[in-house]
């Protein structure tokens, strides 16, 4: 099946590499130029393991194009994708304005029956507006081409998106059209041998359903970071507060891990967008923007920690900090606590030698230029970091992290104390061995 994805970021880059490799033509389209010219020499934007290999494979075989061509794109195409970004607005509502001129852009060049699927992340009734802008471009044109809207959100964890896309739990598809749910069902075929995952609803059900997902799991974090913060209060160790519950099966251990709060493209920015869909239809989103409310304070946590041992003025501390990226096994700084931490202790004095196995580029774009070489200094390795450090602070639980050399770290810090914003260490041991421990809930 010949395929048209319209943007080459995070989404659209690994669905039109992974379809690619189940046997379809695919033909990615985006605006950036220079983009477009690093993907045709193998360069991958992003930090996705696995990707870079499929694109270069496939490029290499012809079964993966890249162009700005959307005309030439959609020649013989049966499905189009629409994976363009949904900033939040100022609002925090999705900005539609891209979605809506990939949308224009399809209508003004389709000259055949057409599958047009949002796997972007949009508010209910995106669909219909896509479809409202094709069907207005088509009139332009006097010309009457059927098409049919679909939404197929996508559920892609950075940092395993791979394994997700080509192994999915569940594939949702929201239409009501027989032809669309045919030519999909034939498409994903090849993703649901082994059971059938394709879920068929309504399209406002399919949009509706990403964002519900999103939110839940967000709200399970902000929910165990308040337990957290209580557990502080009243001399609780929160990890076993975690194991306790986790046990119960209607619980479970997923996403009950207490930390410095949620970060990248997807959580925060989905939250906003409920709680600006409610607005806008006169529901109070209580739930929601509490879930908000506590994330946004969570990623002040640790300053606020770092302030009781330390004092407001950091004058002349040097603090080592293990991740910078808001999660493992990406490179995506957006949102990140990282960038929240370093900026109150700097602008308070302090000096961060920082280290990150990805995102050591990306957090650049998230705090002040200016301090990067002078007050940010970013480390060979994680021993650079503490190299002379008052304090560790861990922001991103990586493996790499996850049973370092106390011994070493102890030569070479200044003083031995960690602040650990993921709970990875034995609390125990290590204050019995003379370190400071401070933890989440801990």
């Amino acid at each position: 099946m010949k395929l048209a994805v319209i943007g080459t970021g995070y989404v659209g880059l690994v669905t039109g590499a992974c379809f690619a490799e189940m046997g379809n033509h695919v033909v990615c389209v985006d605006v950036d130029q220079e983009k477009l010219v690093r993907l045709k020499r193998g360069e991958i934007p992003i930090y996705e393991p696995g990707l870079g290999e499929i694109v270069q494979r496939n490029f290499a075989r012809g079964s993966l194009e890249f162009t700005d061509d959307s005309k030439a794109a959609l020649d013989g195409t049966q499905v189009a994708m629409i994976a363009v970004g949904t900033p939040p607005g100022d609002d925090g509502s999705a900005d539609l304005r891209y979605v809506l001129e990939v949308a224009r852009g399809l209508g003004e060049h389709m000259t055949d029956y057409l599958v047009i699927a949002d796997k972007s992340t949009v508010p209910v009734g995106t669909a219909d507006k896509v479809s409202e802008e094709i069907l207005r471009a088509l009139e332009v044109r006097g010309v009457d081409i059927a098409y049919d809207v679909v939404s197929n959100p996508e559920f892609l964890k950075e940092g395993a998106a791979i394994e997700d896309f080509m192994r999915p739990d569940r594939i949702v598809l929201g239409t009501d059209s027989d032809r669309a749910r045919e030519l999909l069902s034939e498409l994903y075929e090849p993703f649901s041998r082994t059971r059938d995952k394709l879920i068929f609803m309504g399209v406002r059900d399919a949009e509706m359903t990403k964002y519900a997902a999103n939110a839940m799991l967000a709200t399970k974090i902000s929910f165990m970071n308040e337990i957290a913060n209580l557990c502080e209060l009243l001399d609780v160790d929160v990890e076993n507060v975690r194991k306790g519950i986790g046990s119960d099966p209607r619980i479970g251990f997923s996403f009950i891990y207490p930390g410095c709060g949620y970060g990248g493209s997807c959580f925060p920015k989905d939250v906003k967008a409920i709680i600006g869909m409610a607005k806008e239809v006169d529901f109070s989103p209580i739930v929601m923007q509490a879930v908000e409310d506590r994330n946004q304070l969570q990623k002040y946590r640790l300053v606020e920690r770092v302030l009781e041992s330390y004092g407001e003025d950091l004058s002349g501390l040097i603090f080592g900090m293990w991740g910078l990226a808001f999660k493992p096994g990406t490179d995506d700084v957006r949102e990140a606590s990282s960038a929240v931490i370093i900026h109150e202790l700097v602008k308070r004095g302090a000096i961060i030698q920082a280290f990150d196995p990805a995102a050591m580029t990306t957090i650049i774009q998230e705090i002040n230029a200016e301090w990067v070489g002078e007050k940010v200094l970013l480390c060979a390795d994680q021993y650079d970091a503490v190299k002379d450090a008052d304090a560790l602070i861990l922001v991103t639980e990586w493996n790499l992290f996850r049973q370092p050399d106390f011994l070493a770290m102890e030569r070479s810090m200044k003083r031995k104390a960690i602040f650990d914003g993921r709970n990875q260490y034995d609390s125990k041991r290590l204050r019995e061995q003379g370190w400071e421990y401070v933890g989440i809930g801990r």
